[in-house]
């Protein structure tokens, strides 16, 4: 039951880690680089949702899809006013860049709400439902519901409309899209607001499940990174893939470790399938170019 119990924690935790490793994988597929202020990214969705929670007094089922706008308006500001102006500079300039985006970020999330922990609405306490003695709480299941939808949606987003196709042309190879005809800026602004709502996402589910800190976003990088890479960086339902196995393996190593060292759990995966598959379990090929 014990096993159960850490199965359903590590699908939500999965749940999480997955949205925000899509999110990754995408812009390093259109951009070339890892984006090290995702954290934060989803960090600020999570407090954008206490602002229209808690200052604007709204529901949570109106104020999270504005959280999401909201984050999706701020990724296209930092692109537009930052990294554009970098996209020919080599990866490392971009990467170093997004560290500074993230600490700035972190920042001024500090300075507008402060370094405590937060909630939502009343104070996060809800009682959890029991089902053949599992425990499962009402935002628990919010967030597997909420995770399934958003990923049906990208689903379909890539594989039904013109703008999804080019976003896959472009990050099979972008030379080849341009000369084709595909607009790469504005696939590349598309990628960014999918992102960020994806980021946003997590940020929120992270929120309802536990509590609002400013570090929330830097604390779980490392998972989301090794989400990203054990699924094949660059590949987005690998991605999905790879945000359920490190949550799983999360969640069911605390019953023989301490839950502090959930995150070398990740750690220690993401350097596993980095020996024995640098490109990932589930990386395709990719032309070069």
């Amino acid at each position: 039951m014990v096993f159960a119990q850490l199965i359903i924690y590590g699908i939500v935790l999965g749940s999480i880690l997955a949205l925000a490793a899509v999110g990754v994988s995408l812009i390093f597929s259109q951009l070339r680089f890892a984006h090290f202020a995702h954290g934060d990214v989803v960090t600020f969705g999570a407090y954008f949702g206490l602002l229209f929670t808690g200052t604007l007094a709204l529901p949570l089922y109106l104020a999270f899809p504005l959280a999401l706008a909201a984050t999706g308006i701020l990724a296209v500001a930092i692109d537009q006013l930052l990294y554009r102006r970098l996209r020919r500079s080599e990866p490392v300039i971009l990467l170093i860049s997004s560290i500074g985006v993230a600490l700035m970020l972190r920042s001024v999330i500090q300075m507008v709400w402060g370094p405590d922990n937060r909630n939502y609405g009343g104070g996060g306490v809800s009682f959890p439902y029991e089902f053949l003695g599992l425990r499962i709480k009402p935002e628990q299941i919010v967030i597997i519901v909420g995770t399934v939808l958003l990923v049906t949606a990208l689903h379909l987003f890539l594989t039904r409309t013109k703008t999804g196709k080019a976003m896959r042309a472009t990050a099979d190879n972008a030379s080849l899209a341009r000369v084709t005809g595909i607009d790469t800026e504005r696939v590349i602004l598309w990628a960014w607001i999918i992102t960020a709502v994806l980021a946003a996402a997590a940020g929120l589910f992270l929120g309802l499940d536990t509590r609002l800190n400013p570090m929330m976003g830097w604390r779980i990088l490392l998972p989301i990174f090794a989400a990203a890479l054990v699924g094949g960086i660059g590949n987005y339902y690998g991605a999905i893939a790879g945000g359920l196995i490190i949550g799983l393996s999360q969640e069911l190593s605390t019953a023989v470790i301490s839950p502090a060292y959930k995150p070398a759990v990740a750690f220690a995966i993401m350097v596993l399938v980095l020996i024995l598959r640098p490109r990932g379990i589930f990386a395709r090929r990719r032309e070069a170019g």
